[in-house]
């Protein structure tokens, strides 16, 4: 992007995080602007028992099952169920299996869920720093892009269970059109869309939302992927994703923010000054105390190439899109975008200088009626796989293609499926990397389970010092916050914990709480079947 050849795009995105790496100061917030304290996950015993179970868990007993469904009342209300839903959008309705995989595929990044040191980010936004340098690439080597174009439905040749693409339908701005597909030719479709219809406002105008209007481009993906549904089940079933938009919209605002107290406020709140180039906020700040469950982040700035010097770009989203704000009484969707500053400000303790901020500062925002859908509960069977049974020369790509181990709404997500389909339909002997095999690697895991132990030594990591302390392999064992490696040689852990464990079997109720609780779950699942 910036750097000459022969570096690559992932070059600059090492060279910046590898020079300033991330962290977060103020990872959440309450009464008004205050730091709230973040340091520790704040599981009990049963409620950390609660997710040993869900990694434990098959994925095939998680068919349609909520996190609601999965995990006790007061385990949704932890520091780490707040870290956890507000850096990836899960809502208490959506899927435990995907929450799940998300479990799995980033369990080595478990201990940096409360400051953020698990987050990279590239120097500019993401579609100046990957998409243009990936459109720029085929561009140059002569493949054409064709825009103003809506992808219809496809027709299909079909002998049995296999399946042949042989046209694909088209509306154009010049009318519709149909592109024979030949013999030698291959169709990769992207099914569904996370941002499709999305609904813009501004600081004095809410969103208003234009789903189903009979207007071709209206939910045009969905509608493709309908289409393809139709032609057979190997094409899964896009009504469990598109069909609820409730349960899948929220809504973000970009600010554009010249100097004023809001800036002021949030340089505070940053690990740098906003106008370093360096890491801000590290990662989203989330307002607790916030009905619509509000975060923010400022990301390296400019957060544009061409941004003037004195502007600074943060992004707000909200998680709850039915509760009326706390000042701003109001849904956040219903919400102007002078609303929603209004209601950033009351939270950071600036009511009163609001109108100053609000001179200050364009609001851009936008209404997404899909963007979690690929969390919404699901079966086996509702997402095709990349190249579905049966077809020959056509591949699907996008959030909701079924993978082995993969999570969604990842950038990384659609380039593996866009792979796996490329490979699969060119015949090519190429692997496509594997993921980062952290869940498998024991300590990942001990260092995973001190965390979510709140920092402290876990039952069993006694006997492991007294096991390993002081040999070769006492490197995999995770050390305390004051803690160096000869603490690990050190035996009164050992003793603590033994005579902890004797007093558990002695309160033999406690026990008891945990099977009978332990035992209602399985007792819900086995009549859900």
């Amino acid at each position: 992007m910036e750097l000459p050849a022969p570096f690559t795009v992932l070059d600059e995105f090492r060279i910046v995080n590898d020079a300033d790496k991330n962290c977060s100061k103020a990872r959440l917030l309450e009464k008004q602007g205050q730091i709230k304290g973040s340091s520790i996950m704040g599981l009990s015993k049963l409620q950390q028992l609660e997710l040993v179970r869900l990694f434990l868990a098959r994925k095939e007993d998680l068919d349609d099952v909520t996190v609601e469904d999965w995990f006790s009342e007061d385990f949704l209300k932890t520091n780490f169920y707040t870290f956890w839903r507000t850096m990836f959008a899960f809502q208490n309705w959506h899927s435990v299996l995907e929450m799940k995989l998300y479990m799995h595929r980033f369990l080595h990044l478990m201990d940096g869920l409360n400051d953020m040191t698990a987050l990279v980010f590239p120097k500019y936004n993401q579609y100046d720093s990957f998409i243009v340098p990936l459109i720029a690439w085929p561009k140059d080597r002569g493949v054409k892009i064709q825009y103003d174009t809506i992808v219809s439905d496809v027709e299909m040749d079909s002998e049995g269970e296999t399946r042949t693409t042989t046209a694909i339908w088209c509306h154009t701005g010049s009318g519709e059109t149909t592109i024979a597909v030949g013999a030698k030719d291959l169709v990769f479709v992207t099914i569904g869309s996370i941002v499709e219809v999305t609904a813009f406002g501004d600081n004095d105008t809410a969103p208003k939302l234009r789903v189903n209007l009979p207007d071709p481009g209206v939910g045009a993906s969905w509608r493709l992927w309908e289409n393809l549904a139709r032609k057979s089940p190997a094409f899964g079933r896009p009504d469990k994703f598109c069909g609820d938009l409730p349960r899948s919209t929220w809504e973000s605002a970009t600010l554009t923010c010249k100097p004023s107290p809001l800036m002021d406020k949030l340089k505070e709140l940053s690990v740098n000054d906003p106008y370093s180039g360096k890491t801000v906020t590290g990662g989203i700040v989330t307002i607790t105390d916030s009905a619509l469950l509000m975060s923010f982040t400022i990301n390296r700035q400019p957060h544009f190439m061409d941004q003037p010097d004195d502007v600074i770009v943060p992004w707000v989203y909200a998680l709850l899109m039915d509760q009326p704000g706390d000042y701003v009484k109001k849904p956040m969707p219903d919400c102007t975008g002078r609303e929603i500053l209004t209601e950033l400000c009351y939270h950071l303790g600036l009511i009163d200088q609001v109108e100053e901020v609000i001179a200050a500062t364009k609001v851009r925002t936008a209404l997404m009626p899909y963007i979690t859908a690929q969390f919404l509960p699901r079966s086996r069977g509702d997402r095709p796989w990349a190249v579905p049974k049966g077809s020959t020369n056509l591949a699907c790509l996008g959030q909701f293609i079924e993978t082995h181990n993969d999570v969604v709404f990842t950038l990384e997500s659609s380039v593996r499926t866009a792979r796996i389909g490329v490979y699969s339909l060119l015949g090519l002997k190429k692997q496509v990397p594997d993921i980062y095999p952290g869940q498998y690697d024991i300590r990942r895991l001990l260092r995973a389970t001190r965390t979510l132990n709140n920092d402290e030594a876990f039952l069993g990591e006694g006997l492991l010092r007294r096991l390993l302390g002081g040999t070769y392999l006492e490197n995999i064992l995770p050390l305390g916050l004051d803690e160096g490696t000869s603490d690990l040689r050190k035996h009164g852990l050992f003793e603590l914990q033994m005579s902890a464990l004797r007093g558990l079997i002695e309160e033999s109720h406690t026990l008891e709480t945990a099977k009978t609780w332990a035992q209602g779950v399985i007792d819900k699942l086995r009549a859900r079947r």
